[in-house]
């Protein structure tokens, strides 16, 4: 004779909510803002610099206070919460997936610069010798790869998609990636679509493929860091002073304006490529997640 089912523990209501897509990125949002207002008073006692500062005068302690409290926050999110490891930043995936993403973002980036080189857009008129190069790298390639990739993919595509399917999370991610850069200097209605769609499709994407925020934070960073300090171009309307002394000649839709390339047609056209490219190795690998009325439904565990 068989015994009986055993009964199936579920959790509370409150939890439930909590844990569901919306209550985690509720949940992340409110203790992000809560440790941001902790940082700043901390910031503020020790008599750091206030307000909006160039890049030549970041140091690696004010990008910490700026970096802190998204780490923080995501992590507490994950284990408190989620209650689970954090695979997507798990330590034996740092170096090869880092390795990878640099190289990956920095050739992407000198294509779409090669490109605009080859149609007489980008213009070399020397070499910087005086560059400030730990400000830059800490503001575009650390502060924008590790902040940026974690709010943007960490928490609002992965958890997006778990709720919606992967479509859906593309969209809502790649819409509020662009939409968080129309503040930029120089930023218009087009730099905005362009963003979203050349960088948060292709990141959003690269992270579905890989499940790996390390990857999509070297790409991130690489691409940022081989356009301002290295190329002197600015970065998503931020001015550069770069090791190469450069400047864009040419119609905007070419130039991308006073944004910079990324507010480029040949941008957008090269990162597309490479977004397809993700998507075929997405359908082809099976790494897309289809929306909750297409899923087939599993059996509980008992």
């Amino acid at each position: 004779m068989s015994a009986p089912p055993t009964a199936v523990n579920r959790p509370s209501l409150p939890l439930r909510l909590l844990r569901s897509p919306v209550g985690r990125i509720l949940v992340f949002a409110v203790t992000l803002s809560a440790l941001g207002f902790i940082a700043g008073r901390i910031y503020n006692g020790i008599g750091l610099p206030r307000g909006s500062l160039p890049f030549d005068q970041v140091t690696p302690l004010i990008e910490a206070f700026r970096l802190l409290p998204i780490v923080i926050a995501y992590w507490l999110l994950v284990r408190t919460i989620e209650r689970r490891r954090i695979d997507e930043l798990a330590p034996r995936k740092a170096v090869p997936h880092l390795a990878l993403g640099l190289i990956g973002g920095a050739a992407l980036f000198s294509l779409v610069v090669g490109t605009l080189y080859a149609l007489g857009v980008f213009v070399v008129d020397g070499v910087n010798h005086d560059v400030a190069w730990l400000g830059p790298i800490l503001v575009t390639g650390v502060g924008a790869g590790v902040g940026e990739e974690i709010i943007s993919r960490g928490v609002l595509f992965r958890i997006v998609e778990e709720g919606l399917g992967t479509w859906a999370s593309l969209i809502i991610s790649a819409a509020f990636f662009g939409g968080v850069h129309i503040w930029n200097p120089g930023a218009t209605a087009w730099s905005a679509i362009a963003i979203a769609l050349e960088a948060g499709l292709l990141f959003g994407l690269l992270y579905n493929v890989t499940r790996s925020l390390w990857l999509c934070m070297g790409v991130h960073a690489a691409w940022n860091m081989a356009q301002g300090p290295f190329y002197g171009i600015p970065v998503s309307g931020f001015e550069q002073h770069g090791l190469l002394a450069s400047h864009m000649q040419g119609p905007e839709w070419l130039t991308g304006g006073a944004f910079g390339a990324e507010a480029s047609v040949a941008a957008l056209c090269i990162c597309s490529m490479a977004t397809a490219v993700c998507l075929a190795v997405a359908i082809r690998l099976g790494t897309l997640v289809p929306p909750p009325w297409r899923r087939v439904p599993q059996a509980p565990v008992v």
